[in-house]
């Protein structure tokens, strides 16, 4: 899609570097996101691609950190990141009024939580209903008894955790162990102690204004998704609901059991349920903004 090879993240080791050759692209002005995004959609200018991407690669950067304890490779994730940054850009519709960056979220989030799910189940990690609610649990448990240290849990605390979430308490210790390649905001990112990870978390805050902006955004896509569910019939919402709307997303082993059908079947719904959710949201929105676009659509220069 674009043109000009991405900055690529190697290992763990090249993360500062990386940071630092993706902090040189620069941020778009909403104008100039419109008409890059026109150019590519309209004329299929793989320049203007390559700059809608670049210029959103520290928010891959800034969402992936937030992934970190599930112990994969922060190199792997980055990239699964930004693969779901181009199919965003690939799709994304300028003239619906909203910013890339809200729009390319879902993507970015949803590649990256299909690779962990996927990487976990290779090495036969939360492969069963339990450990895969343990897996995307724990840390929310932990932080409810305030087992904020590093390292072995104690064993009250494994106890607790074991009983809150109805799992063995060797499955708390393992999973625990697992995930304990969190990293701390404070840690040095390079072994001379040259930077530390809440360095590069830069603060890429809107002004008030723009704020004001991004809430009503907010509510008309709160709205559009409340009315797009309308299109989904009863298994079709259940099952979008189960993994694509909860903090703690239902697993497809649960869900096949649940309608007593195969994984694959569970899998094939909810990409299916996404898809008619998506064009129902376009519409909806499309409709929400259509009062507006008389005096405040934007034009080329």
């Amino acid at each position: 899609m674009a043109t000009g090879a991405l900055p690529t993240l190697a290992s763990e080791g090249g993360l500062a570097r990386y940071l630092e050759e993706i902090r040189r692209f620069p941020m778009l002005t909403p104008d100039e996101e419109y008409m890059l995004a026109k150019r590519w959609r309209e004329h299929g200018d793989r320049e203007a691609a390559h700059k809608l991407v670049t210029s959103h690669l520290r928010l891959v950067a800034k969402i992936a950190m937030g992934y970190r304890g599930y112990g994969l490779p922060i190199a792997e994730v980055v990239s699964e990141g930004n693969v779901g940054l181009m199919q965003a850009v690939k799709r994304f519709e300028p003239d619906k009024g909203f910013r890339l960056a809200t729009y390319a979220m879902w993507w970015i989030k949803a590649a990256i939580q299909e690779y962990i799910l996927r990487s976990w189940s290779l090495v036969k990690m939360g492969t069963t209903a339990s450990q895969k609610k343990l897996f995307f649990n724990l840390r929310k448990a932990k932080g409810r008894i305030s087992a904020y240290d590093e390292g072995d849990l104690r064993p009250e605390q494994v106890k607790a955790i074991a009983k809150r979430l109805g799992v063995p308490e060797q499955d708390v210790i393992e999973m625990n162990r697992r995930l304990g390649g969190d990293t701390s905001l404070n840690a040095p990112l390079r072994q001379d102690g040259d930077g530390e990870w809440q360095d590069w978390l830069v603060d890429e805050s809107e002004n008030q204004e723009a704020n004001l902006v991004a809430e009503e955004e907010g509510r008309n896509r709160l709205a559009a998704l409340r009315q797009a569910l309308g299109v989904l019939n009863e298994r079709e919402r259940r099952i979008f609901e189960a993994r694509r709307l909860r903090d703690d997303p239902i697993t497809l082993e649960d869900l096949s059991s649940e309608f007593g059908v195969s994984r694959e079947r569970v899998r094939q719904i909810e990409v299916r349920a996404f898809e008619k959710v998506q064009e129902a949201v376009k519409q909806g929105l499309a409709r929400i903004e259509a009062p507006k676009a008389g005096g405040q659509a934007l034009s080329p220069a």
